[in-house]
């Protein structure tokens, strides 16, 4: 374990090299957005320090304690776990998401009757072997930008732009995106709902329409208009000294939670699916392909993760051999 001077070190060895490659203070962008709870701790600690020593320089400030920490984001307090971001989704392939059902399927419970369920530590940076994310490249891979987006795609030389469409009750959606491919680089994934194509509206179409009509799409430009599938986050971990997230998965799924550990620190929740790996998607690999991913990453790792019930129901819509196969499992470039 780590004691006071320890972390100390850690932390000004980071601070220094950010320092290095920026300005003389570190930028404002990276003090109001966190992403993960250790890095909010340090950036109390170095607000902290920096406050205590411009009025006392003889003075050494204590860390901050957990308990103590101001919530970052009190527009997700106040919105719930998954903000609405689909104010007019009421079902997705045939999946009731109405409020009421969210919250039983989901089981939302208030945040009260979690209270005492994780032993509190005295201080969370206690086991941290590298506190700051920074400029990580693994969290702008991941990124999310949820809500209704236009991609413009182009075949290759023999016609093909790597996408494989499904109706599922009256609506087409992205059953596979093959590798090194159109759709691959375009940013499309597994789930994605296909709302238009070259302006025409895709409800009610069927599985061999919707391929008609790419088939028969001009090769310079083919117009997408895509909603994200839904319900997705981005949770960033900090691996701990021996290298652990503090999760445990099976089939892609997590299952369980590791009291004290990063996972728990940043609200990683078990009945929740692993879609991707700092981007990179893993749906359709098995779990020792995703470990290999896990432990060959660096200390942060983002995961985007959705929760179980969607994920299920999409598989059992759209699901095959094929996913397993032929999925685009590359590293997204940035």
């Amino acid at each position: 374990m780590y004691n006071g001077q320890s972390i100390y070190r850690i932390i000004k060895t980071h601070i220094s090299r950010l320092f290095s490659r920026s300005s003389s203070r570190l930028p404002e962008t990276t003090m109001s957005l966190y992403p993960s709870l250790e890095d909010m701790k340090v950036d109390q600690f170095i607000q902290a320090r920096s406050s205590t020593y411009s009025a006392s320089p003889s003075k050494t400030p204590a860390l901050l304690a957990v308990q103590d920490a101001p919530n970052p984001n009190p527009v997700e307090e106040e919105m719930g776990l998954y903000p609405k971001l689909y104010p007019e989704l009421s079902e997705f392939m045939g999946l009731n998401l109405s409020e009421d059902a969210l919250r039983q399927a989901l089981s939302m419970v208030p945040a009260d009757d979690y209270s005492g369920a994780v032993a509190p530590r005295t201080s969370a940076l206690s086991y941290m072997s590298a506190p700051i994310t920074g400029n990580d490249c693994g969290i702008r891979r991941a990124e999310i930008r949820q809500g209704i987006r236009e991609v413009i795609l182009c075949k290759d030389s023999d016609g093909k732009i790597g996408l494989r469409l499904k109706s599922v009750d009256n609506g087409v959606f992205v059953q596979l995106v093959q590798a090194n491919t159109a759709a691959a680089l375009g940013g499309l994934r597994f789930g994605d709902q296909v709302l238009q194509i070259n302006g025409e509206n895709c409800a009610g179409w069927s599985t061999d329409k919707a391929h008609k009509v790419l088939k028969n799409a001009s090769a310079e430009r083919i117009a997408f208009v895509v909603r994200d599938r839904p319900f997705e986050r981005t949770i960033t971990l900090h691996k701990d000294i021996n290298g652990q997230l503090g999760f445990i998965f099976k089939k892609g799924k997590i299952t369980f939670i590791v009291k004290d550990s990063s996972a728990a620190r940043n609200g990683l929740l078990t009945d929740h699916h692993i879609c991707e790996v700092n981007g990179q998607n893993v749906i359709g690999l098995k779990d020792p392909q995703i470990t290999d991913i896990l432990n060959s990453a660096g200390g942060v790792i983002t995961v985007t993760v959705t929760p179980t019930i969607i994920f299920e129901h999409m598989t059992k819509k759209m699901s095959s051999s094929i996913v397993k196969s032929l999925m685009d499992h590359s590293i997204p470039e940035v």
